[in-house]
């Protein structure tokens, strides 16, 4: 059975050309868009694109409803759904444009790969994520071993992650040559580090627990005094795996190379949090700790743009909006003192705040 079209191979290939070189996007988008279309191929049997019919799409909406992953047994969640027919229809109406396809494919009937508005406000909804607090962040490093060299590479690595709120990428690509132990910060630079978007900015010691800045800093110590790491050495150097004495590989101290992906930092990350008898919390939650202090201890805008600038965010609105949800505790304490009849000078600086944002969002353009 034919299990893909040459004609198709090719215009998918100059699709993701002009993903990447035109658009800008990331590899991890152009995979994701040639999954969605490979997928897409796979229900229709792989016809060549030219014959494309609304219904097709029609059709595969549905199969889509009805699909179940075979490992869980489960169907596709919304969002799934949602973010594979948006692929599709970015491909097909990129190629109701291009020579050979123009007269074949309608631009309009691209607009039947869109899911019903309810089913598209699920996929959308935004849903309260899982935030570990930094009560149980210090449990993590108290409960870590530090024995080895290994050890104390990783309780410094979790550290450092809540030190700095730095993505576990970065984390992975860190030199100490971008770590100033005297300033306190570290340079996320874009040529030498794996951040966001490509984005160089610097990020300074977040005020977290004092124990944080003593672990990352003395493990900084260690690798250049003990063993003699220079500027250009790993942060958090990749673990040398030799054969031990019963036969088998076994971790033996650290090499002077970067790990190659964040893998290994997430599955530091999984250990500490099962040694500390804690659910797992990912990396990336500790930046979301750290905009819930934020909100906490901020008392001006000024202050808190600071604080997103040092997560790396351009505007303080994408702080807000994608990691700023308010506990249910703090909401409660938020709504009793809206509530009291004495205006005291908290209320004063969150209505400063509010003012702040809301003429930001103006200026944007967010709000009619």
């Amino acid at each position: 059975m034919r299990k893909h079209h040459p004609e198709n191979e090719r215009v998918k290939r100059k699709y993701f050309i002009f993903l990447k070189e035109a658009k800008r996007q990331s590899d991890a988008s152009v995979d994701a868009a040639a999954k969605a279309i490979s997928r897409f191929e796979k229900y229709t049997g792989w016809k060549e694109f030219k014959a494309f019919h609304f219904q097709q799409a029609v059709g595969f909406k549905r199969f889509l409803a009805k699909h179940q992953n075979a490992s869980t047994g489960k169907g596709l969640s919304k969002a799934t759904m949602n973010s594979t027919l948006r692929s599709l229809k970015a491909f097909f109406q990129w190629l109701a444009r291009e020579s050979g396809y123009k007269s074949r494919i309608n631009y309009s009937e691209a607009e039947y790969f869109n899911l019903s508005e309810k089913d598209a406000r699920v996929a959308t909804a935004k849903r309260r994520g899982r935030v570990p607090t930094m009560e149980q962040v210090r449990k993590v490093i108290k409960s870590m071993p530090k024995e080895t060299v290994i050890d104390q590479r990783n309780r410094a690595l979790i550290a450092f992650a809540m030190l700095t709120g730095a993505r576990d990428s970065a984390i992975a690509s860190f030199k100490l040559k971008h770590v100033d132990t005297e300033s306190e910060c570290v340079y996320q630079d874009a040529r030498e580090v794996k951040t966001k978007a490509s984005k160089t900015f610097m990020t300074y010691f977040f005020p977290v627990d004092d124990e944080f800045k003593q672990v990352v800093l003395g493990w900084i110590g260690f690798l250049k005094t003990e063993l003699m790491f220079g500027n250009d050495d790993p942060l958090f150097p990749k673990t040398a795996i030799v054969r031990g004495e019963r036969n088998v590989f076994e971790p033996s101290g650290v090499l002077r190379e970067h790990w190659s992906n964040a893998t290994p930092i997430r599955k530091i990350f999984k250990d500490a949090f099962l040694t500390a008898n804690l659910e797992y919390f990912n990396p990336h939650s500790f930046r979301k700790t750290l905009v819930q202090l934020g909100q906490t201890v901020c008392r001006t805008p000024e202050e808190f743009k600071a604080w997103s600038q040092n997560l790396g965010h351009e505007g303080v609105l994408t702080t807000f909006y994608s990691y700023g949800e308010v506990q249910e505790s703090r909401q409660s304490e938020i709504f009793k003192s809206l509530g009291s009849t004495q205006k005291n000078e908290s209320s004063a600086q969150v209505e400063e705040i509010a003012a702040a944002v809301l003429r930001q969002m103006n200026k944007a353009g967010t709000c009619a």
